[in-house]
């Protein structure tokens, strides 16, 4: 797997509507959901949690993340790896960064996002950059 199919994955996904704790791809997702359809695609071995609250707190979004066989975290971004975000307090948000978009001449970030009901795909502005907390990366996707 490559980091653009990671992305194509991801990509895949946009407009499925967002649902709390959601793991039906196409059907309903969360930004956790999102994630796990992405491993999914790509035949990767994940842990599945459901075990969280609309604000997840106590480092439990970190945590899962630091023991998903399928990730290993890094110091800098490229295109596939997913983004640890908090909004206020703990980290409670993932997206996958997409690297540069020709649509909008930036680079993006695709998640499932509750405030636009459904999984979508944006420009990685200075606000959204603030929000990183750690950046993960796919164990085995080439470049």
């Amino acid at each position: 797997m490559t980091r653009s199919d990671v992305v194509a994955a991801a990509r895949a996904e946009i407009g499925t509507p967002f649902r709390h704790q959601g793991r039906q791809p196409g059907k309903a997702l969360d930004c956790a959901g999102l994630l796990i359809a992405v491993a999914d695609a790509a035949g990767m071995d994940y842990i599945d949690r459901a075990d969280y609250s609309r604000r997840p707190s106590g480092g439990l979004l970190e945590s899962a993340l630091d023991a998903q066989p399928c990730l290993m975290r890094v110091g800098s971004m490229v295109p596939g790896d997913v983004l640890l975000m908090r909004f206020a307090g703990d980290p409670q948000h993932l997206a996958i960064y997409a690297g540069f978009n020709e649509a909008y001449e930036d680079a993006g970030i695709v998640h499932a996002l509750l405030q636009a009901r459904k999984v979508c795909e944006h420009r990685l502005t200075d606000e959204w950059r603030s929000r990183i907390v750690r950046i993960y990366r796919f164990s085995g996707v080439e470049a």
